[in-house]
């Protein structure tokens, strides 16, 4: 038995022995809280009361659920001094102290408030913060005492883990030490103060996990978490009074908590699952390899992708070759070329990563990214530097001195850091930067000045037209032809909606060609089982988050279908065909076109009718192709004997029916789990809502995914119903241009 069902089974026990307790709704001066009472917050979710912890004789006092039949204990006043009798009384003083006597006599515990109170009065509320406040008051919020501030293993909803930095008030979380045992343990996660507070886990006196730094965003070193989502929300507080971290449901029927376990060393997020009546573990740290802290000593770089996991951040070797080859990367690693600060040291760009250990770090809220790199310049004891908030084009001035420690490559997510290196490891001089600036203004005048020239020249020709801008580059025939080997069909890979593809126009070859050749073929769809297609979901919906949010510009694809998701030797899905993809600046989060470009039946409704396209817009195309992945049928075209929807409609017809199964490929017989279908069902029928903000983002997606938190109920899809328009009725239709074989289509204007 792990350490929670042994806490789950004890809390049980103490539980049952406290069935015939009596409950009030508040402790007085002259009214304590005696062995068999118990305090109970207005709306029965917290209880106060004493218990005995697994098999030990010792009793406690401490707050718990109410109403789950898994009694989990949240908080423990007396955690280091347990009652070892069926004593115990909780007194609150005339003067406002809280004191938990033994034999009516000892103090075991107790708390002082912060100022006196003449009608001091105890209250559990609702969020188990258990309170302490003046009756003259009444439900003000200024609390003279708060349990809150003093937290036990637990983090729930609403608490703070930080600082007050007016009082020096550290809240912090402490492990228990075993399931018999609340006294703190040696396991530890609290918030670091430094220039650039992060939070971290303590094993003992050592560093053992860390967040890395507060980016405007999240954590840097959580990239997966993002704040975007249904079911939690996320606020890092720094300034001159607090520095903290706290964390909020958005549905408040859901029940969530942060504990740390010492049996095994992490530190895990549960949420309730009513349908189980279980606790669900939803995420833990550290959970992979590269999550120890300092795995690769100094300047070593951490990737769980690569054999073996650390490897040298570029322009530094191994300290020790010897040891690094055998797998001790302690010594970490050291610079190729020395810094020479007066020689002119530039700096190397590294995107992606967890961010170093900010222990040793300057921060400055208000200097630009550029003023950061002259500063980092000014210092030559200055290693790197980045921006401390990374919305919209970025903010504030983070620099880093001495080595740096603890850095994680990510594949998408992370930020980017620049690191400071000799001019010979970039190998320039101060001669040769000039000489490079000037070559490269040069080169790009001469050539957006062929290129507006090109542009002017086609577009006389074509006489005139709207002021739409150029999203294709433009290449003359003769080096098309040279490209091609003269359009030899040996050198044609397949074709698109703009043509054919050949080798010497693609940047990497797909051997599993793209997703539609299986999963709409009858022969080849068997070979990708349930496992392999919400490996190939999953794979999509990290890519399109990465787009969305991660990258250093919001990009949006506008033709994400299943031909253009391309399948690898592993058959790992990437993402393709850009060619219609836009690029949002700053705070841009939608636009509008003249143009409609994309394929119909992954269009969402307010691109194709309007021009309107967003990150929505994408997330539409998404659920589209969860649904044709499940089903193995196509969106368009898809025909039923009973109506005429197309397979939106027939999924939301079955879904309202309580019959969503039925959609499922037959291919994939008995290989899936009936909950996960399901969920991948619900998740999709968000997606393709019709209003683009009922739509999830994909950070949302990518949670809802991933866990098995209650979902929003989805409403009507957009575009459910297909028709077979006569000819006359297609030149009316939004679209004017449409292809059955699901080839890019546009709306064409008139020139």
């Amino acid at each position: 038995m792990d350490v929670f069902t042994l806490i789950a089974f004890a809390s049980t026990c103490f539980l049952i022995f406290l069935k015939a307790s009596t409950a009030i709704d508040s402790i007085s001066p002259s009214e304590p809280l005696p062995h068999g009472k118990t305090l109970v917050s207005n709306d029965g979710s917290f209880e106060l009361g004493f218990f005995r912890p697994g098999s030990s004789g010792n009793r406690y006092l401490g707050i718990w659920y109410k109403n789950i039949p898994v009694g989990t204990v949240v908080w423990v006043a007396n955690r280091v001094n347990p009652i070892n009798d069926s004593s115990g009384m909780l007194m609150v003083t005339t003067t406002g102290d809280l004191q938990l006597l033994s034999q009516n006599i000892t103090v075991v515990w107790s708390a002082n408030s912060t100022k006196a109170a003449q009608n001091p009065i105890l209250q559990l509320l609702n969020s188990g913060n258990l309170v302490l406040i003046d009756g003259r008051d009444g439900n003000s919020g200024a609390y003279l005492w708060q349990s809150f501030d003093y937290p036990s293993d637990t983090l729930l909803p609403g608490m703070k883990l930080g600082w007050d930095l007016r009082t020096g008030l550290d809240r912090r979380l402490l492990a228990w030490k075993n399931s018999d045992d609340p006294s703190p343990g040696d396991f530890t996660w609290e918030i670091e103060l430094q220039g650039n507070p992060e939070a971290v886990l303590w094993k003992g006196s050592q560093k053992y996990f860390r967040s890395g730094p507060w980016n405007g965003i999240g954590f840097s070193g959580a990239p997966y978490l993002g704040p975007d989502n249904l079911v939690f929300s996320y606020e890092f507080v720094s300034n001159e009074e607090e520095v903290y971290y706290m964390f909020s449901l958005k549905n408040k029927s859901l029940l969530s908590r942060i504990v740390l376990n010492q049996t095994d060393y992490t530190r895990q997020r549960y949420t309730w699952s009513e349908e189980t009546r279980t606790w669900k573990l939803l995420t833990f740290v550290p959970n992979e390899y590269c999550d120890k802290y300092g795995l690769c000593g100094t300047n070593g770089n951490c990737d769980s992708t690569q054999l073996p996991a650390c490897q040298c951040l570029k322009g530094f070797k191994p300290k020790s070759p010897g040891g690094w080859s055998s797998g001790d990367w302690s010594q970490g690693c050291v610079r190729n070329k020395p810094l020479n600060c007066q020689a002119g040291d530039g700096f190397i760009q590294f995107g992606t990563l967890k961010l170093p250990d900010a222990t040793h770090s300057w921060v400055n809220k208000t200097m630009s990214l550029k003023e950061c790199r002259g500063k980092c310049l000014q210092n030559c004891s200055c290693m790197a530097y980045t921006s401390l908030d990374i919305r919209g084009r970025g903010s504030g001035c983070v620099i880093w001195f001495g080595d740096l420690v603890d850095i994680r490559q990510f594949q998408f997510g992370g930020q980017d850091l620049f690191i400071r290196m000799s001019a010979l490891e970039l190998g320039y001089g101060k001669k040769q930067v000039v000489i490079i600036v000037i070559s490269v203004m040069l080169t790009g005048m001469v050539v957006i000045g062929l290129l507006c020239y090109i542009w002017i020249k086609r577009r006389r020709k074509q006489g005139g037209g709207e002021n739409e801008e150029m999203e294709l580059p433009i290449f003359d025939l003769t080096t098309i032809v040279k490209a091609t080997d003269n359009f030899s069909s040996d050198n044609m890979l397949g074709q698109g909606g703009f043509g054919p593809v050949y080798k010497m126009l693609i940047y990497e070859y797909m051997p599993n060609k793209s997703l539609d050749y299986f999963i709409f073929d009858q022969t080849k769809k068997a070979l990708i089982d349930w496992q392999r297609r919400m490996h190939i979901t999953g794979g999509i919906a990290r890519g399109l988050l990465y787009l969305h949010q991660d990258s250093r510009l919001r990009i949006i694809h506008r033709d994400l279908k299943a031909s253009n998701v391309l399948l690898d030797k592993d058959m790992n899905p990437k993402i393709s065909d850009f060619g219609l993809a836009r690029m949002f600046l700053g705070d841009q989060t939608e636009a509008r076109t003249k143009r409609v470009v994309g394929t119909y039946g992954y269009m969402s409704p307010e691109y194709a009718v309007d021009g309107h396209f967003s990150i929505k817009s994408d997330v539409f195309s998404f659920g589209v192709i969860v649904l044709e992945i499940i089903s193995g049928k196509k969106n368009r075209g898809f025909h039923h004997p009973d109506h005429n929807h197309n397979l939106l409609g027939h999924v939301w017809r079955l879904w309202m029916e309580e019959r969503a199964l039925e959609v499922m490929d037959t291919m994939l017989g008995d290989s899936y789990t009936v909950s996960k279908v399901l969920r991948c069902i619900h998740v999709a029928l968000l997606c393709v809502q019709k209003r683009p903000e009922d739509r999830p983002d994909m950070s949302s997606v990518v949670l809802m995914l991933g866990s098995e938190n209650p979902l929003p109920q989805p409403k009507l899809p957009g575009f459910y119903v297909e028709r077979n328009l006569p000819k006359e009725e297609v030149s009316s239709s939004p679209i004017k241009c449409v292809s059955v074989n699901e080839v890019t289509i546009s709306k064409l204007q008139g020139r």
